[in-house]
């Protein structure tokens, strides 16, 4: 925070100190840093957590629109989970469906050695993809990553279309029909944006059976590019702090709604979520006594 000075760290303090929650992010590079590893360190950073970013491919792009993805291979996403996990304690994973299908064949294999973790899962829009590599990415997605998700993250109408192919009730699905489709591969709850609810976006944690948590947010008429990522880095970072998860969904999404009341545009396209917006709130020690 502004006006708080850290005195640097000795040996004897290093040995004795509690440290952050580390977690573990799978994401693409995203090079306007609106989201992929840009989104899960800033996000993580405001949860007081340290993130430990492990790419899984790189987005071409800018805030207008994104035109390819190009997955990384799966023997270096390997190396480097592996590698820091093997240095450090992890407490919690987040995991973006980026990349390739074989890349998420290695993931797969990483998170059952580690099967112990908290795994939060985020399914963006893939429409930068041809459609033989997004649906491989999805078929992947469903097989491997799924069943070793605790919570998926998305927006209903992605999640919808790659659970509830063949919905046809007359009335859209809802959080619950979502969060049942998804439980059917092993999620235990389904954290679903983008209701529309009148003047509002309303946001649910669902399970099959209930709903845990909802959030609704005051519509923005701007479009924004990285909220996903955003939302669920900060889910990820405070359920490696240990909070239960439906407090967990209600701090991260009430974090979400501060960081897109505060969003800006820095280019061309899209606005982009202001993730550390509470580092630009005055301290005490900016007022001064004068009227």
């Amino acid at each position: 925070m502004a006006g708080i000075v850290v005195p640097p760290m000795t040996t004897a303090d290093h040995d004795n100190a509690p440290g952050m929650p580390c977690v573990l992010c799978f994401n693409a590079n995203d090079p306007c840093g609106a989201a992929g590893v840009a989104a899960d360190i800033t996000a993580l950073a405001s949860a007081s957590c340290h993130a430990l970013p492990v790419l899984t491919a790189v987005w071409l792009g800018d805030t207008r629109q994104r035109t390819h993805l190009l997955p990384l291979d799966a023997d270096w996403i390997d190396e480097q989970a592996r590698g820091v996990l093997e240095d450090m304690p992890v407490h919690a994973v987040k995991l973006t469906l980026a990349g390739s299908a074989q890349g998420m064949a290695a993931i797969s294999a990483i998170l059952s050695d580690y099967d112990e973790l908290p795994v939060v899962t985020y399914v963006p829009e893939l429409a930068a993809l041809d459609d033989p590599s997004r649906e491989a990415l999805l078929e992947a997605g469903t097989e491997l990553v799924l069943p070793q998700t605790d919570v998926l993250v998305g927006n209903h109408h992605t999640l919808a279309r790659w659970l509830l192919p063949d919905w046809d009730d007359d009335r859209a699905p809802g959080p619950r029909d979502i969060a049942r489709a998804a439980a059917a591969h092993g999620v235990a709850a389904t954290l679903v944006t983008g209701l529309a609810s009148g003047e509002r976006i309303d946001n649910q944690l669902a399970t099959p059976e209930v709903v845990l948590a909802s959030a609704p947010f005051e519509r923005i008429d701007v479009g924004f590019v990285g909220a996903g990522d955003t939302l669920a880095a900060a889910l990820a970072g405070l359920l490696a702090h240990e909070a239960e998860l439906g407090e967990a969904a209600t701090q991260a999404l009430a974090y979400l709604d501060q960081a897109l009341a505060h969003g800006f545009v820095p280019g061309m396209g899209g606005a982009v979520p202001q993730r550390l917006f509470w580092a630009d709130a005055p301290s005490d020690d900016d007022h001064d006594d004068n009227p």
